[in-house]
């Protein structure tokens, strides 16, 4: 097969869903409610800076009201949120119920920022380290936000609100460009519609707890302890439901109880022991997630996620790599979140694409093809993870990512689907090597690619030009010209002046 038709059957999905919880107290006479109650869930999403690599923040609460003193609390407890993680990349932070009724206002509580940059001291990269700003500051620890139209929750819906935080208005700098450690809370919301692509979960990892046959579903822990049922759809079911895909990546050697002789289904999943990422949609008022796949991530209880900021060597099969850890189960492991792990290869671990269930990917991710600035998830026995600087592996996982850039002028190719952007955001600095006006990447659409957020076609892209979008996809090395590039499952518009501004 040639290698331009296997990059346009290489699509994944991202987007998703995010952090919520729910109030305990009642609302006030401000708020049209009534004694039902229905799911509600926040997701989050960020603007990207060059060089910050993790913007952390507290919310204290996130209070819907209609205008008057009183509102309803959707957060249960305060939550920690790394806002730099996301750029169209959003996870289940928390699901819960509020009580019916109409709002118009949101009121965010903050506290505790904590901004973290990359140090890079040479172009191309050379193996970055992190350093942690001081003296950062909010300005406002209390953001109100009008609603753009009243946020209606009715019994018996799951409904959703997007959460944008805009990192490169919020984080303001000095006239040479640098961070002063002040923070301008610049945050927007837009209600979600269910059962669209913008409601859906599209990278959700638990612990596998339990297996039910019976039911056809399994339950699944996070690490802040939620536990959520996944229901996998059958191809016959009648339910209207996309039948769940099982991502090919069980068969290898390093749990036999899994393997299940290379055939994935219910029977691999061990409990305690699978760690599976998930993607689907929630049943209308229940914490049941109907899945569209799942994929095996760890059969050991051990996984760890982030971004790719150094291989070395630095062409050829890689002997080891650095990653910038964003994510881990269990949370109470020796490697901790912003630190950068060195994964030690063997030649031995096993290469997968999440959502992709291709024998050909070996041939477009393996650890030839490793490169900065890919978002990757490893998996393994946490014995192999007790020292940041040398960690090893079962299997590496090529995850999606969100890139957020400007569309080079004059680069659409109509017959090919594809065009040149550049990259912004640290994962755009990586894969440019350090330029990304002089290293622009080249993104390909396929037939799988949606368009969101002002876009249906590719004739919207660009029409003149620097436009700013944002492209969630796969990102890969071309073996024939040794370039990143970048194939797009979802396509948003992001505004042609600020970059990164949803």
């Amino acid at each position: 097969m040639r290698h331009k038709d296997l990059l346009c059957g290489l699509v994944a999905c991202t987007l998703a869903a995010g952090l919520a919880g729910c109030g305990t107290s009642s609302p006030s006479a401000s708020v049209t409610s009534n004694a039902q109650s229905a799911p509600v869930f926040l997701t989050g999403t960020d603007a990207p800076l060059p060089s910050v690599v993790s913007f952390q923040v507290t919310i204290n609460s996130v209070t819907l009201s209609n205008g008057g003193s009183g509102g309803v609390n959707i957060l249960q407890n305060a939550q920690t949120v790394d806002f730099a993680r996301f750029n169209g990349l959003q996870t289940l932070l928390d699901f819960n119920s509020i009580p019916a009724g109409t709002y118009n206002t949101v009121t965010v509580s903050l506290s505790n920022p904590v901004i973290s940059y990359l140090n890079i001291s040479s172009t191309p990269p050379a193996a970055p380290t992190i350093s942690t700003l001081s003296n950062v500051s909010l300005m406002n620890s209390s953001v109100i936000v009008q609603l753009p139209k009243a946020f209606t929750v009715t019994a018996g819906n799951a409904i959703g609100l997007k959460m944008d935080f805009n990192l490169r208005q919020s984080l303001l700098t000095d006239s040479t460009g640098q961070l002063t450690g002040q923070v301008n809370p610049t945050i927007d919301f837009t209600a979600l519609t269910p059962n669209t692509p913008a409601s859906e979960i599209d990278e959700m990892y638990g612990t596998v707890i339990s297996v039910s046959t019976a039911q056809n579903s399994f339950l699944i822990q996070r690490g802040d302890g939620r536990q959520y049922t996944v229901a996998l759809n059958q191809a016959n079911s009648g339910s209207g439901m996309t039948p769940t895909e099982w991502d090919d990546n069980g068969d290898e050697n390093d749990n036999s109880q899994g393997a299940n002789n290379g055939q994935v289904n219910l029977a691999s999943l061990v409990p305690n022991q699978t760690i599976v990422d998930i993607a689907g949609q929630f049943q209308p008022n229940t914490q049941t997630i109907d899945a569209t796949d799942v994929a095996i991530i760890s059969q050991h209880g051990f996984y760890v996620g982030g971004t790719v900021t150094y291989v070395n060597p630095t062409a050829g099969a890689a002997n080891t790599f650095q990653m910038y850890v964003r994510s881990l189960l269990p949370t109470n492991t020796v490697l901790k979140l912003g630190q950068i792990a060195n994964v030690q290869l063997t030649g031995k671990e096993k290469y997968y694409v999440f959502r992709r269930h291709s024998p050909l990917l070996q041939f477009l991710f393996n650890s030839s093809l490793l490169i900065p600035g890919q978002h990757v998830s490893i998996g393994g026995p946490a014995s192999d993870a007790q020292n940041a600087s040398s960690v090893t592996t079962n299997r590496v996982v090529l995850q999606l990512s969100g890139i957020t850039g400007t569309i080079v002028a004059g680069s659409m190719n109509q017959s090919s689907k594809s065009f040149e952007m550049v990259p912004d955001g640290v994962a755009g600095y990586l894969l440019s090597n350090g330029n990304p006006t002089a290293n622009p990447i080249r993104v390909y659409l396929t037939g799988e690619t949606e368009f969101r957020d002002g876009f249906s076609s590719m004739d919207d892209l660009a029409a003149t030009g620097n436009t700013v979008v944002r492209v969630v996809g796969l990102v890969l090395e071309d073996p024939m010209t040794g370039k990143p590039i970048l194939v797009g499952r979802y396509m948003d518009k992001t505004g042609n002046t600020d970059k990164g501004d949803s």
